[in-house]
């Protein structure tokens, strides 16, 4: 090395060892070069393979020491680019728990979602449009097809919703095509209503709708387990079933909040005809039961938010700061969702340009992201701590609208037919193109000729 480093001998106290262990000591008080050449060969050399922080400075500490060694050693490898993009983290995910505002009334605030992908029934119906009251949780379900358009479902939601309880004050839900269309905005800016998109790529400001989803899934598939036939013979007795039913964020059935009692059935009797109330009396037991639920959802709000917190860590990124953003490396759907595993986990760096709300913030994406939008919550995000001119070109990444990759299938190299208990699969060996190389892969041949049909063109 160079002139700047000597030999020296150090002596462990206290007769830890019996020979003294050489050292070499380098001097940057006139270059620093010897030190920053030697910790990039610490860290990014075939040999090493990008360690961290510690295991870089237990290393090192065995032969070197210059002032201050370990500071340089954690400066060093939190500015390495290619760490912050490929290695997991191991602390908790940023961003407290932010809970939306408790509704006034019923049927004003209302959020909606799709379940899509159902098998298609005799109907043609292959979806489930699920429409729920963030008040009174009382739901409908309503059977469409995935290919109805924006102003079909403008009808569905006239004829279903805005006869039935009349136009809400606001519209919760995530970013899909249908809920984001031009015709959609303008539809419900006429009625009046402010539709409220959850940030990119992070449903949990829809949480009502996911929740409902998932106990909604569960009714249909226990029905097709007991009774069999198709799932929307049973989707209206679903929805009495959930709206009669207790539920515990307000402490009663919705219908109860709705209709003032829960609707009878075959096992629940209840009195029959209208109740002899007095107007004043109906007015004020409505306004309180009205109390009662916001004070049960309060409640119900600060416990999750409990819950969610200790999982949680706060952060706050400055506008003008350089950050990383976090994506899913997945094959397309031929590959049934399995993750790139070699693929990098952040890409970037990109620029805050705005901080919207508590937790979310608008990045500076360029063009090859033009398709996606560009507010992220900060669970997405990593501080990016690198050079502010390092960029990692987009063009041979190929990243789709969802924040996923797209990785390719280049040729077909070899076919096969596997043999089941009850029946043959044809089979085709894939070679998949994606930024770090290529992979091979079997899949299934009619579903290769399905999305890939150029690959079987001779």
């Amino acid at each position: 090395m160079s002139n700047d480093l000597r030999s020296w001998f150090v002596t462990f106290p206290n007769g830890m060892a019996s020979s003294s262990v050489p050292y070499i000591y380098i001097d940057d008080s006139e270059d620093e070069e010897p030190i920053s050449a030697l910790l990039e060969k610490a860290h990014k050399s075939k040999y090493s393979i990008h360690p961290g922080a510690t295991k870089m400075y237990r290393d090192l500490r065995v032969n070197y020491w210059w002032p201050g060694m370990k500071r340089d050693v954690v400066k060093h490898v939190s500015k390495c680019l290619t760490c912050m993009q490929v290695k997991a983290e191991h602390q908790k995910p940023y961003g407290k728990l932010q809970p939306l505002e408790i509704p006034m009334w019923k049927w004003e605030h209302i959020t909606m979602d799709l379940i899509t992908k159902l098998p298609r029934t005799r109907k043609g119906c292959d979806t489930i449009w699920v429409i729920v009251d963030r008040l009174t949780k009382s739901a409908h379900f309503l059977p469409i097809r995935e290919t109805y358009s924006s102003d079909k479902m403008a009808e569905i939601y006239v004829r279903e919703i805005v006869s039935r309880h009349g136009v809400p004050v606001t519209i919760i839900s995530d970013r899909d095509t249908r809920f984001t269309s031009r015709f959609w905005r303008n539809f419900q800016e006429e009625l009046g209503t402010k539709l409220l998109l959850s940030t990119a790529y992070h449903p949990q400001t829809d949480g009502q709708s996911e929740r409902t989803i998932q106990t909604l899934e569960d009714m249909l598939r226990a029905c097709i387990i007991d009774f069999g036939g198709s799932w929307d013979d049973y989707l209206p007795l679903a929805e009495f079933s959930y709206n009669n039913s207790y539920h515990s964020s307000i402490g009663m059935p919705p219908y109860e909040m709705l209709y003032g009692r829960k609707c009878r059935t075959p096992v629940c009797w209840g009195e029959v005809g209208q109740r002899e109330l007095a107007h004043k009396s109906v007015v004020k037991a409505t306004n309180e039961r009205i109390d009662q639920i916001r004070a049960h959802l309060k409640a119900a709000q600060d416990r999750q938010k409990s819950y969610a917190d200790k999982r949680r860590r706060p952060i706050e990124f400055q506008v003008g700061d350089f950050v990383l953003l976090k994506v899913s490396p997945w094959k397309g759907v031929i590959r049934f969702r399995k993750r790139g595993k070699l693929s990098p986990r952040f890409i970037g760096p990109f620029k805050i340009i705005a901080r919207v709300g508590e937790v979310a913030y608008r990045l500076e994406l360029p063009e090859e992201l033009s398709g996606i939008h560009n507010t992220f919550h900060v669970s997405y995000l990593r501080k990016c701590l690198a050079d502010e001119f390092a960029y990692v070109p987009l063009e041979d990444i190929e990243i789709d609208d969802k924040l996923n990759y797209v990785e390719k299938p280049v040729a077909i190299l070899d076919r096969k037919v596997k043999q089941l208990r009850n029946k043959s699969l044809s089979q085709v060996k894939v070679q998949w193109k994606n930024r770090t190389g290529s992979e091979i892969t079997w899949e299934s041949e009619n579903e290769m000729r399905k999305y890939y049909p150029f690959l079987f063109e001779v």
